[in-house]
């Protein structure tokens, strides 16, 4: 039976995420060392310590999922999967993993991208919500009449779609959804404010 990865994009982060590997694994530290030194601060506090909001940060969130994938997948080398694949950030997770890209070079694309959409979002305050369990149409007619900017932003599956816009929308459009069967909304981006207000 063949094998293949699928690296994840950005919301599957969580306090502690990596510990383990650190403390159990030589090049695991190795590469989680290499992460902070590349990206000039110490991104293993916040994966190790720090708590969810902090890793709702796009610019830590992004770099501490591609390293835990990268991680993750270099410490398993009993496994030979014969494909690779990411969604969004994770696409770059599986360049690395199959040596199309070298982890620092990975990992300075992947800042690069975090602190681009972090920018983005501190000029114009916004978040996103994955939303679970209601079909697309259902998403897309209930964006359609909140009277705040939120709408479809990316359809992962028939029974998950990612919503953007304000954050009052996506607010708005969450609590609806929720009450049309949706499973928790899970908010993808902290909620940031402009830093000039």
């Amino acid at each position: 039976m063949q094998q293949a990865y699928l690296f994840p994009g950005q919301g599957v982060q969580f306090p502690g995420m990596g510990h383990d590997l650190y403390q159990q694994h030589t090049q695991a530290r190795e590469l989680f060392e290499q992460a902070n030194e590349v990206l000039g601060f110490r991104l293993t506090d916040y994966m190790f310590a720090g708590s969810a909001e902090a890793l709702l940060q796009t610019r830590v969130t992004q770099p501490a999922v591609f390293a835990h994938a990268v991680v993750l997948a270099k410490i398993l080398p009993e496994l030979q999967p014969a494909a690779l694949a990411g969604h969004s950030l994770g696409e770059l997770a599986a360049l690395v993993v199959g040596g199309v890209l070298t982890f620092t070079d990975g990992l300075q694309l992947v800042a690069a991208r975090a602190q681009a959409m972090q920018t983005a979002c501190e000029q114009n305050p916004g978040t996103m919500a994955a939303i679970v369990g209601l079909p697309s149409a259902t998403t897309e007619l209930v964006c359609s009449k909140i009277d705040e900017q939120v709408w479809p932003a990316n359809y992962n599956t028939p029974q998950q779609t990612v919503i953007s816009g304000t954050m009052v929308g996506v607010e708005r459009a969450s609590v609806v959804l929720q009450e049309a069967g949706a499973k928790r909304p899970l908010l993808l981006f902290a909620r940031l404010e402009r830093s000039d207000a």
